[in-house]
């Protein structure tokens, strides 16, 4: 079975320590195939650079030579799930829509712990479109950039620790999601402070993948992800 991980931005080394949480979750004989947009924003932290690195994914991916039987994407909150979706027969699973689902088999209410501010409401918006907010508890920034998680880790681990503290005292969190990519493998310290589950959503994206295509499900095609209509595209793709 082969995975295709997708960053959303274009940061090598956080895609890189993607494809290593993600092997390090997968079954044996899961090949973990990371990709990293050839365009877009070295970090994507608001509407213009998810809709610009939604574009940039599907490129990725429809650029992808070997065969593959699924395709994650690792960006919380990002927009273009659904055009890949279109594009794909095999599944399409979105790390958002993996952590908050899986946090619901855990406990009866689940906090987000993100990075700004200007995060949340796009985090809120994808979890109300794919049906998953009624049982979110929060929302909450901790304040940190996404590149912060590379360049000051130890202040990065604690500002999401004790973001993530507030979720289960304040707003009766009874699970934590940690909310970018690039926070993967930080679980262990939000438990140890916590108390709490702490889903990671790459990991949960690759255990939901791997069971998709053992039960050899695929996109529906008859409606909403039908293939794209072919059609005349002006300047697309942009000359090199």
């Amino acid at each position: 079975m082969r995975l295709l991980v997708v960053n959303v931005n274009t940061t090598e080394t956080m895609t890189k320590s993607i494809g290593e949480q993600a092997a390090s979750v997968a079954a044996p004989g899961t090949e973990i195939v990371p990709l990293t947009p050839a365009f877009g924003a070295d970090s994507v932290e608001g509407n213009y650079e998810s809709h610009l690195a939604a574009i940039a994914v599907m490129e990725a991916v429809r650029a992808h030579p070997e065969p593959f039987d699924a395709v994650i994407q690792a960006g919380y909150g990002e927009h273009g799930r659904e055009g890949l979706q279109e594009l794909l027969d095999v599944p399409v699973v979105d790390i958002t829509e993996a952590a908050a689902s899986t946090a619901q088999f855990l406990g009866r209410t689940y906090s987000v712990v993100t990075t700004l501010d200007r995060a949340v409401p796009l985090i809120e918006d994808r979890l109300t479109l794919a049906g998953l907010s009624g049982r979110c508890a929060s929302v909450r920034a901790s304040g940190m950039a996404v590149l912060d998680l590379e360049r000051d880790p130890a202040a990065a681990v604690e500002a999401i620790v004790e973001e993530s503290a507030r979720a289960v005292e304040q707003d009766r969190a009874e699970v934590i999601c940690l909310g970018c990519g690039g926070m993967s493998g930080l679980g262990e310290r939000v438990v140890e402070r916590t108390g709490v589950p702490v889903v990671d959503g790459v990991a949960a994206a690759v255990t939901i993948a791997e069971s998709l295509v053992r039960l050899g499900l695929k996109t529906s095609k008859v409606r909403t992800y039908a293939p794209p209509r072919p059609k005349h595209f002006k300047a697309w793709p942009p000359a090199s």
